[in-house]
Parts: C-alpha cells; sequence; structure tokens
C-alpha cells in the first residue's frame, strides 16, 4: 500500500494507514453516499495527519474530490441524491456545463412574455367567448409553443394536496427513496439527474416518475406509497388533467382546420406519464442547469411549478432566455414535437430549461401527454404553399429514438472537438512535445 510521499516516517505511515482503514469503513461520508465498490484504493494518498476524527476524514475526503481523484469516484452511480450535497461549498464537476451552456439569466428575473390564458368560457360554443380563447391559445403556440392557463377547471385543493405529497416524497430519507430507484432500465420510480448514456454532465435534479395512462399499463410497483394517499390523489389528478390536455387539443385542432378530436386521434391511445422534479437548493447554481435545454418529444405537457421560479423559454435559438413567470395555480404548456410535427410546424415546440438558485429548493410536476408509440407521425394538415416538413411518415417510437440518438451524437461530437481542442492547445503550449517528422513528409 502506497502513501502520498508527505508522509514520509513510519509513525506518519502508520497514522495514515488508521486514516485510510477509517475511509473505507466510513466511506468517506457518514451516510456512506457512495458506492465504493469500484474505488481504487491502493491508489488513494492520505495527506493528512493527526488523530483520525470526523472532520479529519471530512477534510480528507474534499482534498479528494478537488483533485484528479475524482474520476476514481465513480460518481454517476454514487451519488444517493442531492440532498446530501446542497449544503457543500463547491459544485462537483461532474454537474459542471460548459460555459455556452450556463444560465444567462437568474432563475427570478420573471418576464410576462410568456401569455397567461383565462380558459373561462372555453366550453360556450355559442358566445365568443371560446373564439377568443382559442385565437389566444394560437397566437402563442405559434409565438412560444408556451403558455399558461388558470381557470382551468382543475380543483385548487387538488392541486394544493398534489403538491403536498411531491414535497414529502423528497424530504423521505434517502433509503426511502431509493426503494423506487428505476437504474437497470426499471419502467418509473426515483433517480438523480436521468441524464443520457454518453453525456457526461448531470442534471442538478432529482425525480420520481410513473405511467399513469393507458390505465391497463399501470405498475403501481413503481408509484410512490409514501407519503399515505400518494396513489390515490394521483389518480384522481392524472385523470383531470387528461381531460385538460384533450380540451387544449380539440383548440389547435379547430385552428388547423380539422374536427376538433384530430389531434388526439392522432395520439390513437393517448399515454400519460407524470414526472415530479425537485431541484435543491445549489452551491454554484451559475455552473450547472437543474434540466439542460430541450424540447418535449410528445404532443403536450402541462406543468405545475411552485413560487420560486426557474423554467426558462427561447424562440430564437437560445440567443436570448427568459425566466417564466410563475403563477398561483397555473398550469404551463409546452407543446412537444409531436404537435409541432402534426401541425407541420405552424405551432412550436416549446425550447426550454431549467435553472437553479442557492437559495431554496424548487418542485415542479410535469405531465406529458404522449401519443401511443405505433402512432403515425405526419402531418395532419398542409397549408397551400407550403410542404411537409417531414419526408414521409414515421411511428412515434421511431421519431423518439430519432431525437434521442441525436442528441447522443451531439454530444459524443461536442466531447470529441473539446478534446481535439484541448490537443491543440497543448502543442501551442508545448512545441517540445510534437514528435519532429521526416523532411521527405514535410515539403511537398
Amino acid at each position: 500500500m502506497e502513501f502520498d510521499r508527505r508522509i514520509g516516517n513510519p509513525e506518519e505511515k502508520a497514522k495514515g494507514a488508521e486514516k485510510f482503514k477509517w475511509l473505507k469503513e466510513e466511506s468517506f461520508t457518514r451516510g456512506a453516499e457512495h458506492d465504493t465498490s469500484s474505488i481504487k484504493w491502493n491508489q488513494l494518498p492520505i495527506v493528512l495527519s493527526g488523530p483520525v476524527t470526523r472532520s479529519s476524514v471530512t477534510k480528507t475526503r474534499q482534498f479528494c474530490l478537488s483533485t484528479k481523484l475524482l474520476p476514481l469516484i465513480p460518481m454517476a452511480h454514487s451519488v444517493s441524491t442531492l440532498t446530501a450535497l446542497a449544503d457543500e461549498k463547491t459544485l462537483r464537476p461532474t454537474f459542471v456545463r460548459d460555459e455556452d451552456e450556463r444560465p444567462k439569466v437568474p432563475h427570478d428575473l420573471f418576464s410576462d412574455e410568456v401569455p397567461i390564458i383565462s380558459l373561462a368560457g372555453i366550453d360556450d360554443a355559442e358566445g365568443g367567448r371560446r373564439a377568443e380563447i382559442c385565437r389566444k391559445i394560437v397566437e402563442a403556440c405559434e409565438d412560444w409553443g408556451i403558455f399558461q392557463v388558470v381557470d382551468h377547471g382543475v380543483d385548487a385543493a387538488l392541486i394544493s394536496e398534489m403538491s403536498r405529497l411531491a414535497t414529502e416524497f423528497f424530504a423521505l430519507p434517502p433509503e426511502e427513496k431509493l426503494r423506487f430507484d428505476m437504474s437497470g432500465g426499471k419502467k418509473g420510480g426515483f433517480i438523480v439527474s436521468s441524464h443520457l448514456k454518453g453525456e457526461a454532465v448531470q442534471d442538478w435534479r432529482e425525480i420520481v416518475t410513473y405511467f399513469s395512462y393507458p390505465i391497463r399499463n399501470r405498475d403501481y410497483s413503481r408509484w410512490p406509497d409514501k407519503p399515505e394517499g400518494w396513489v390515490a390523489k394521483t389518480e384522481e389528478y392524472s385523470e383531470k388533467l387528461m381531460g385538460l390536455a384533450c380540451k387544449l387539443l380539440e383548440v389547435l385542432s379547430e385552428a388547423m382546420g380539422l374536427e376538433k378530436e384530430a389531434l388526439t386521434n392522432a395520439c390513437v391511445d393517448m399515454d400519460q406519464k407524470i414526472v415530479v422534479n425537485f431541484y435543491p437548493k445549489c452551491p454554484q447554481p451559475d455552473l450547472t442547469l437543474g434540466l439542460k435545454r430541450h424540447t418535449d418529444p410528445g404532443t403536450i405537457t402541462l406543468l405545475l411549478q411552485d413560487q420560486v421560479g426557474g423554467l426558462q423559454a427561447t424562440k430564437d435559438n437560445g440567443r436570448t432566455w427568459i425566466t417564466v413567470q410563475p403563477v398561483p395555480g397555473a398550469f404551463v404548456v409546452n407543446l412537444g414535437d409531436h404537435g409541432h410535427y402534426l401541425s407541420n410546424g405552424r405551432f412550436k415546440n416549446a425550447d426550454h430549461q431549467a435553472v437553479v438558485n442557492s437559495k431554496s429548493s424548487r418542485l415542479s410536476i410535469a405531465t406529458f401527454q404522449n401519443p401511443a408509440p405505433e402512432a403515425i407521425v405526419y402531418p395532419l394538415k398542409v397549408r397551400e404553399g407550403e410542404n411537409p416538413i417531414l419526408e414521409s411518415p414515421i411511428t412515434f417510437s421511431e421519431m423518439y429514438q430519432r431525437k434521442m440518438s441525436r442528441d447522443i451524437e451531439l454530444a459524443r461530437l461536442k466531447k470529441l472537438a473539446q478534446q481535439e481542442q484541448a490537443q491543440a492547445q497543448e502543442l501551442l503550449d508545448k512545441p517540445h512535445l510534437v514528435e519532429p517528422k521526416p523532411m521527405d513528409k514535410i515539403f511537398a
């Protein structure tokens, strides 16, 4: 066993060995926050002397995290929950994003650019109120692909209770949340970050997710059983949001000059997935994102958020961003890729992300309304003078796979470009490292 050379004499080596044993047994933290099975212990230097205390162990751990030893700790699989990291002074490298991906606008610099639309009177087909609501929704979808709705008919008490249950779930001890660990391909449960394979940077969030429609496909073993009442309340909540989503799709169908059930029918057997996001307070929020920039793949998404703020949107390909103003009891409506394609690009797919802050945690509940995997994706109507934005019909499953594969490939190419840039810079800084070529390989 080799230790750092700064521990030179036998007495200091003995202290180092004692401390090494403590570290290994404690797995760096009292709560065993790391899976230490793949740590290369024989490469781990013990740089501190003195008695073995929790303070010295913490300092040694901080040293290891601040040096190149960090890769020895498999971060993507070792952190059980983010709650344990919220009080650290610096952000761990696995959460640090490239400068071009970092937040440009604070989480609480709110904008009123995203329309807030009251749905009061939307069922009044005789009066002019429905037509006015439809006009506002269509304008929002053509401009942003995102808007907020109030007076939507979902009971305020139900919304409050759903938020309370979600808050209490994330306050549970790590071992309780990890009973629903969804790693290994499980369809629903609890997970930290939830990033794609091939991506090196994690999102600063915890989620619990499960499928609620079609009802026949519900797997209640993946639904949290704590706090008490979660399942029953979610069943009620998901039913109400399914109804609201279908009502909004009726409006968009009519705006396209189609039968009002056209968009809903295009989903075949509409799938509903609930994702509850918890964004703990973050030590360095300017370096990371709670959820990276993206568009939703499905038809339409209804998001319930608390009053902290953090949802951001852009409509100019990321050149400028706004933070969406939280409205008590409102649902933020995002149009997804599927809705974008069905409208032949007329309605935008909302380009958005979530940022975090250092003062308080944030909670949101996203309800994704998606088509069935076998549903055909192709414009339902192509206006005169336009061409279809898809070359040929594809299934939603194929569309989703293409989207995810593209994101993974873009992440790979970006990482490769960064590595090549770093190698080029090293050659500029250290020209003596370049292997000289023969003269006949230099001149033409």
